[in-house]
């Protein structure tokens, strides 16, 4: 039953995936105060590479250094500290598995610390679930010569990620970063050409693509992560997805992951905290275990490439199942890679049947704590420890993050007295 997992996928370019599981992007937090990649970063990649995923996200390494999910983010944005990224691409593809960079610009959902005058869409604040402790100041809304730049930086980005090594690159389009903002009629209140119809509100998306294929050449792979939907009323819906996938059929776009929400509403982890909108399903009519694998047939029906889902698969019957059913491509999974670092290989050979679910005996308020120092402890080269309880992982994560985000400001000042 597992033989199918186990099958390799031909992306459009002739490029071959070997087989069907994907190490979804996760946030790594393991950059050092320059942002640049560092041995910690190698460890956590050369025990991933062992994992038997056909393909291995990185996750989020931003285009601009002023706009960062975490503290510890890797930027790349020029060829300072390209030799270190080069080694976590040599580590990441020992065993054989593509390695691929995701490309991130956070735009308005980056810490009013780190960035008090975040660029956006549009000048409206992000709305964000009260106790999570993050603040963020009001974006500034983009001008023509921003939107160019940020174009640029994404392009500049994928050339250097693939001299680094990597072998594709993905974009991050979803999650409520930049190109979701953009999307997003309810952080896109433009009235110019990137405004208002999904053609203009797309328009980002689109010239991103080209400059990114421009700047790597036909040869090689390019993926977007799009939302499926952005699960919330007024924002970005499933319908919207398909005819936005009819767009890039005429790209030369070679893998789309479909995932959904964002800050604002987190469904990447199955939680609604707002209004679904017109693309909410009861609960008592939802049929699979996978998050977003109700919408991703439309899409995949709609899309000349090929589609991976990520959020909630488990079970092999369940990929199977969605596999055969023409609803995707590739399974996508972030957190158990992050529990068994050899979770793939397990389930292609029949070890086990369904990955593990340690998110199931955690508060809410803990699931994303608990997995980063998780990370933390692979980056150090030990293994996940599943006993650790959330409050303790809690108050680990504060403490790590915290120093993170010290070293962070304090080499921001240093470059400043350095420049005066």
């Amino acid at each position: 039953m597992t033989s199918l997992l186990g099958t390799p996928v031909v992306l459009p370019n002739g490029t071959v995936i070997s087989n069907r599981i994907v190490k979804a992007a996760t946030s790594e937090g393991l950059s050092d105060a320059e942002n640049h990649a560092t041995s910690r970063l190698v460890t956590l990649y050369e025990r991933w590479a062992q994992s038997g995923a056909g393909l291995i996200l990185s996750g989020n390494i931003q285009v601009d250094r002023w706009h960062l999910e975490r503290p510890s983010n890797v930027v790349l944005s020029d060829e300072t500290g390209l030799d270190r990224l080069a080694a976590v691409a040599a580590a990441a593809t020992s065993e054989g598995s593509a390695f691929w960079a995701q490309l991130s610009h956070t735009g308005r959902q980056v810490s009013d610390f780190i960035n008090p005058e975040p660029l956006s869409s549009s000048d409206v604040d992000i709305d964000v679930p009260r106790g999570l402790g993050l603040t963020f100041a009001k974006p500034k809304a983009m001008t023509e010569a921003d939107i160019a730049r940020a174009i640029a930086q994404f392009a500049t980005a994928a050339g250097l990620a693939q001299k680094a090594g990597f072998t594709g690159v993905q974009f991050h389009a979803a999650h409520g970063y930049l190109i979701s903002q953009f999307l997003s009629p309810l952080s896109n209140r433009r009235t110019d050409r990137w405004g208002g119809s999904l053609e203009n509100r797309s328009r980002l998306l689109l010239e991103v693509m080209a400059a990114v294929r421009e700047a790597v050449g036909p040869d090689f792979p390019i993926g977007i992560k799009l939302n499926a939907s952005d699960f919330q009323k007024g924002g970005f819906t499933n319908a919207e997805c398909i005819a936005l996938v009819g767009l890039l059929n005429d790209s030369s776009l070679d893998l789309l992951e479909l995932s959904g929400g964002s800050l604002e509403q987190p469904k990447v982890v199955g939680i609604s905290v707002k209004d679904e909108g017109a693309d909410a399903i009861p609960a008592s009519t939802r049929k699979r275990e996978a998050y977003f694998v109700e919408f991703a047939a439309a899409v995949r029906a709609a899309a000349n490439m090929p589609v991976l889902v990520t959020g909630g698969f488990r079970s092999v019957q369940g990929m199977i199942e969605a596999i055969q059913n023409g609803d995707l491509d590739l399974v996508g999974m972030a957190r158990p890679f992050i529990a068994d670092p050899e979770i793939a290989r397990k389930l292609i050979s029949g070890e086990v049947d369904t990955a593990p679910t340690p998110e199931k005996t955690l508060e809410i308020g803990h699931l994303m704590q608990w997995f980063s120092v998780q990370i933390d402890r692979m980056g150090d080269g030990l293994m996940p420890d599943r006993t650790l309880e959330g409050a303790a992982a809690s108050e680990q994560f504060v403490n790590l993050e915290t120093g993170y985000m010290t070293a962070l400001l304090e080499q921001r000042a240093h470059e400043r007295s350095v420049a005066a």
